[in-house]
Order: structure tokens, then C-alpha cells, then sequence
């Protein structure tokens, strides 16, 4: 059973891509580096604010806006655990997962909860906060297995090094 607690961050409904990493801060060099400025927009202070294993409960249509790739590599690198939200963008969903980082959808969640407190997730069962369980849909095994290995690159190295793959020039 994979289970956790962290901390709750509330955001509200459309946070776009912009608002988790405004435009400007995208020719930095490393996503470590436009983590400081992550959700600037909407707090400024937020991201350093943020500590490991926290997690983000926001409402619908999180991660709406373009498609890059930074906005849930910048979420994974200030340490938060998953993000819960009323719905996502599926683009954003996508790319999150392929980054390795938990999204999950619940709509009842966000108007419960207070920030500060914390709340403890069971993956692919439940959400529990001051004895209330919320279930949870299961993901589908492959995507949980992109997760645990930290993103759909390591899913596949892990996978290919488990294989010969002489025909492709591996060792």
C-alpha cells in the first residue's frame, strides 16, 4: 500500500500554465531555477513557502493553458507530493505523468479542506482528512508503474535494461 501525508496548499478553478510558471522565467536554465518564481502570479511567496511531500488541492481545470512541459517539473521539483484538483487539463495531465508526478481527481476535496492542515492519500483508494475518507479511481497499472519509477524516461530505461536490446546498440 503506497500511503502518505503532507501539507495543504489550496489553489482555485483555471490555474493555467502561466500562473504555475509565468513566461518570463522560462529561459532560465534549470526547472531549479524557475522554481522560486512558481505561481508568482496568483502568490508570490507560495513556492517558498512550499516544503517536500506537500501537497496541492485545487479546483477545476488545473494546468489549463500551453502545453509546456516545465509546469509540472517545476510542481515535482518544490517537492510536492501530488496534486488533488476537481478536474485537469488533459495535456497538462499527460505531461505530468510522464514527469512522474501524482495528479488526482476528486470534486468534493477542495471545499472541505483547510490549508495548513494535513491530509493523507492512499494511492489508487482514498483520501482521508479528519476521519473522512474520500475515495479515489484507481489508475491503470502502466501509468502507476511510470510514477514509481519517477517518469515515463526511467519507466522505459528501467524496462529496457531488463531487455537486450542489442538491437538498438545497448549493451
Amino acid at each position: 500500500m503506497n500511503q502518505f501525508t503532507g501539507k495543504i496548499w489550496i489553489l482555485g478553478d483555471d490555474i493555467d500554465t502561466d500562473i504555475i510558471i509565468p513566461t518570463e522565467y522560462l529561459a532560465l536554465k534549470t526547472v531549479q531555477d524557475m522554481a522560486p518564481y512558481a505561481f508568482s502570479p496568483l502568490r508570490a511567496e507560495l513556492a517558498g513557502q512550499i516544503k517536500e511531500g506537500d501537497i496541492i488541492v485545487a479546483g477545476k481545470n488545473f494546468g489549463c493553458g500551453s502545453s509546456r512541459e516545465q509546469a509540472p517539473e517545476i510542481i515535482k521539483a518544490l517537492g510536492i507530493k501530488c496534486v488533488i484538483a476537481k478536474s485537469f487539463a488533459r495535456i497538462f495531465f499527460r505531461n505530468a505523468i510522464n514527469n512522474g508526478l501524482l495528479l488526482i481527481e476528486n470534486d468534493k476535496l477542495q471545499g472541505d479542506v483547510k490549508e495548513g492542515e494535513e491530509i493523507t492519500v492512499t494511492i489508487n483508494e482514498a483520501i482521508e482528512y479528519h476521519g473522512n475518507r474520500y475515495p479515489i479511481t484507481s489508475l491503470p497499472q502502466n501509468l502507476v508503474d511510470i510514477l514509481n519509477a519517477g517518469g515515463l524516461v526511467k519507466a522505459m530505461q528501467k524496462l529496457n535494461s531488463s531487455k537486450d536490446c542489442t538491437i538498438l546498440g545497448g549493451k
